[in-house]
């Protein structure tokens, strides 16, 4: 039977507490949580607010243009977001990838 309490000590496992410890790393971090947290907490209230609206009030039902109504106007918006999201997103990850390449050269140069 195999030990799972027993873990081997390698190179890899070295070098990757080494990674994890370095400030080159708890940078990338910081950069993505201070992007990827308020990104995700207003998509999941901006999400939210549609179907909670419609179903508790009638505010989303006046008509914009037409019989086009509020509901549709937010609905269609979500899609925009969600595509923002994703520009902002692939062009803060060029960052990202600076920063892990930084953090390779740096593991390299160990």
């Amino acid at each position: 039977m195999h030990d799972v309490t027993h873990v081997t000590r390698t190179d890899s496992t070295r070098s990757a507490e080494t990674i994890i410890e370095s400030p080159s790393f708890h940078k990338l971090m910081q950069e993505k949580n201070r992007f990827i947290v308020p990104s995700i907490i207003f998509s999941l209230i901006f999400y939210f607010t549609l179907p909670i609206s419609t179903s508790y009030f009638t505010f989303l039902n006046i008509a914009v243009a037409g019989e086009i109504t509020w509901a549709w106007v937010l609905a269609f918006a979500q899609f925009f977001m969600t595509w923002t999201f994703c520009v902002m997103y692939s062009r803060r990850a060029r960052r990202f990838d600076e920063l892990v390449a930084a953090i390779k050269q740096e593991e390299e140069g160990r």
